[in-house]
């Protein structure tokens, strides 16, 4: 009954169907300030997301058309926490043993598509989609617009030759599909500048990331998916949670998923023992929506909630922050020119890899490894040297969400 509602709800204006990756939820912001834009060069757009949670509560609450197909998908970060070891997640290797989730949630999609035909199809990072569509070329019968923040798959040197073997043969599989089937992606979009792009090779044999990405990708600039904040918006946020300014707050950040509370909890042991040094120092945790504030302990000087909506204008009313190594977060932090220290997941190749890469050109914050987090003492200390640290680092330019919009805005 929910599908025939649907499909006879459609109308003769244009139609999106946008799909937005659910590990983490950076790309739900993004992808919510482009789909914005995207409405005023198109203002009677239908927009419909495929997508999971947590991305579908992000939607739902800013009145977002959810599809209800959603609901069959099978969940991405579910499977990416059954993998994980204390902050430590072999990101490539969970890729690779999702093929069944994959095969599911592309038979969804191709049932949606074939049931109410869409104008445009926008995937930011839907890697099922994109794969199979490229080995079942002829399924598509849609314009398709493709985002991502990283491109090439690239080993941890620490996983030896066995892993820069596999991550070689999926760039070269992906850089066949490419160039066999250039029609499946209509449009390229990299999040971000060349610049920004590792400048390494896709394996042996296999051509320079930068130098391909360059000549096959569009260029819109980061997509921070805000506006900066003024100062009047800083002390208003300082003054809704309940921060003085006479105090220092350090906002404690994992993202969306549910990968990091082994790192919330090194930092709460670490709370005392900065604050004996520096008692104005406060500490707010934010756990993110998959998990549980309960389950953490109670720390005199720290306060701990769950999920906080427009958490972008939290950080940039922190004095420093301590977050976890995705890409979404310490931009957002780099916007702000916000100090922060960042801890990359052990053996996640795009946090220790692509997103330092693209840190380091910023000059923004500070990378740190759980090792050396796992001293108290030490990581007190890193905590406070950042919090008294003057922020040198380049500015993140902003209007990157309209660029990418106006690419796209063409497509229909």
């Amino acid at each position: 009954m929910e599908r025939t509602t649907w499909t006879r709800a459609r109308s003769r204006r244009k139609r999106v169907l946008y799909l937005s990756s659910p590990i983490g939820l950076g790309h739900a912001r993004r992808d919510l300030a482009i789909a914005g834009h995207l409405r005023r060069h198109h203002p009677d757009l239908q927009i419909d997301w495929l997508t999971q949670p947590p991305v579908t509560a992000v939607l739902e609450a800013a009145g977002e058309r959810v599809h209800p197909a959603s609901a069959w998908l099978d969940g991405e970060s579910r499977h990416i926490e059954e993998l994980c070891g204390e902050h430590d997640l072999h990101v490539f290797q969970a890729i690779r043993e999702m093929d069944e989730i994959m095969v599911n949630n592309f038979m969804v999609f191709n049932d949606v598509v074939q049931e109410s035909p869409y104008d445009l199809v926008i995937g930011d990072e839907a890697w099922d989609v994109d794969y199979f569509l490229h080995e079942n070329p002829e399924l598509k019968r849609f314009s398709l617009a493709w985002i991502t923040d990283f491109v090439g798959w690239l080993p941890m040197p620490e996983l030896g030759e066995r892993e820069a073997l596999l991550t070689a043969d999926y760039n070269a599989e992906m850089l066949e599909q490419r160039a066999r089937y250039r029609r499946i992606r209509d449009r390229q979009l990299f999040v971000g500048n060349p610049e920004d792009v590792i400048d390494d090779t896709f394996g042996p044999g296999l051509p320079n990331i930068r130098e391909w990405t360059v000549a096959n990708f569009e260029f819109p600039g980061y997509v921070t998916g805000f506006d900066p904040p003024s100062a009047d918006d800083v002390r208003r946020s300082r003054r809704e949670l309940g921060y003085a300014e006479s105090e220092l707050l350090c906002i404690v950040a994992v993202g969306g998923s549910g990968v990091g509370e082994p790192l919330l909890r090194r930092v709460l042991e670490a709370v005392p023992l900065a604050r004996a040094d520096l008692p104005e120092l406060r500490f707010l945790v934010v756990t993110g929506p998959r998990i549980d504030p309960r389950r953490l302990p109670e720390v005199a000087g720290a306060e701990i909630r769950g999920y906080v909506p427009d958490l972008y204008l939290r950080l940039a009313a922190a004095d420093v922050a301590v977050v976890q190594g995705g890409l979404t977060t310490t931009m957002e932090l780099a916007a702000a020119r916000v100090p922060f220290l960042y801890v990359p997941l052990q053996h996640h190749f795009e946090q220790n890899l692509h997103v330092r890469h693209r840190l380091e050109r910023y000059r923004a914050g500070r990378c740190i490894s759980y090792a050396e987090a796992s001293d108290p003492q030490w990581l007190a200390r890193a905590v406070l040297d950042q919090a008294t640290s003057q922020v040198s680092s380049l500015e993140v330019e902003s209007g990157g969400a309209e660029r990418a919009a106006e690419m796209l805005a063409g497509m229909l």
